[in-house]
């Protein structure tokens, strides 16, 4: 049994995630509907705009939305928020899918609420790695796009976004756990590099995200770099 995210229920391993592609060329929908689906997971709908992606995501709350960003009527930012804002945010994870490996769409899709980026020339294997990890309540947040972050957020004054909790709430371990996190490690080398337990990391993770009101591991590390809690420098 998957561990799931603060204020939510447990999910079972057992039943595989249900997915909704949003991208405006076919032919990408159907190359990832055919990966997929040979790996034993369900696409539910398609979708090739932002719009409709909206509207097939309220009408089969899927599990999973692979969201293009560059699409006609509504971009997959905007498609991100107002699904999020939606009565679908609970159990619902994007993943933005886009050839434009560039900071400022990091950015604006990490901010709007997504829980992964990856680019669309991601491989078979990866593409169905991403699906599973965002769905059992993990982010899939590179190394690499982690760099990009911390160069975007490095001449930003630290501020605390609004609506979100206040770092003071947390332990001195929760906060060295968030400045890890922000790094972009995974919990196998967090418990590696605190000499923990698994489940003990786990348990940190889950109670710093409850107690900042934060979704994911994502949220986590974009309130880590606007907060200045993590930066150049401080590894």
């Amino acid at each position: 049994m998957s561990e799931a995210p603060a204020g939510l229920a447990p999910i079972s391993e057992a039943a595989p995630p249900r997915v909704v592609i949003a991208d405006d060329q076919a032919l990408v929908r159907g190359g990832f509907r055919m990966i997929l689906r040979a790996a034993g997971i369900p696409v539910v709908a398609e979708a090739a705009d932002g719009a409709q992606a909206v509207a097939e995501v309220l009408k089969h709350r899927p599990d999973v939305v692979l969201m293009d960003i560059r699409m006609p009527e509504m971009d997959g930012l905007e498609a991100t928020r107002r699904i999020l804002a939606s009565q679908a945010r609970a159990s619902c994870r994007i993943i933005i899918l886009t050839t434009f490996d560039l900071d400022q769409y990091v950015y604006a899709a990490l901010t709007a609420g997504a829980s992964g980026f990856l680019l669309k020339d991601v491989s078979p294997e990866q593409l169905v790695a991403a699906v599973r990890l965002v769905r059992s309540g993990d982010a899939l947040l590179a190394p690499s796009i982690t760099r990009r972050l911390i160069k975007q957020f490095a001449p930003r004054p630290a501020s605390r976004p609004a609506g979100r909790g206040d770092l003071s709430e947390l332990t001195p371990r929760e906060l060295e756990v968030l400045r890890l996190l922000a790094r972009g490690l995974s919990n196998a080398e967090l418990a590696a590099q605190l000499t923990l337990s698994a489940a003990t990391v786990k348990t940190h993770v889950a109670r710093i995200l409850g107690k900042l009101g934060l979704r994911d591991r994502v949220q986590a590390v974009v309130l880590a770099y606007e907060t200045g809690l993590a930066g150049p420098g401080q590894d």
